[in-house]
């Protein structure tokens, strides 16, 4: 199981890539493995300021539907537009071509204090 070292993670399986102070954010290769064939991702809050852990959208798994919690605060700026059609890239390439949002971040330094991939790989055995 992928857990790229460059990125940082939360304990609700989201990752995290931060340039500047935009962020892209995704679920981890792990979610993607236990959610299963994602069919659909929707998400509503693009042009939203919203704080940590609150719910940005939701991901649709041919057998459940799951919540995205935002692992920081910030202001959604984007939705990767091209899982519309093609939601499958979430779980063949959660951590590129699979990205869910960019978010401008309220406090960069609230990146840092998330899981670096040691400290997940351990989450998640």
């Amino acid at each position: 199981m992928s857990v790229p070292a460059n990125l940082k993670y939360t304990k609700e399986h989201e990752w995290v890539a931060l340039e500047g102070d935009i962020a892209t954010i995704g679920i981890t290769d792990f979610a993607q493995k236990e959610l299963g064939d994602i069919v659909f991702v929707e998400v509503e809050t693009v042009g939203q300021q919203l704080g940590a852990n609150e719910v940005f959208g939701t991901v649709e798994a041919v057998k459940t539907v799951s919540d995205l919690y935002l692992p920081v605060a910030g202001t959604v700026l984007e939705l990767n537009a091209a899982l519309a059609s093609e939601p499958e890239s979430v779980n063949n390439d959660p951590y590129g071509n699979g990205w869910m949002i960019k978010l401008k971040v309220d406090n960069p330094e609230d990146v840092a204090a998330l899981l670096d991939a040691e400290a997940y790989q351990s989450v998640i055995g």
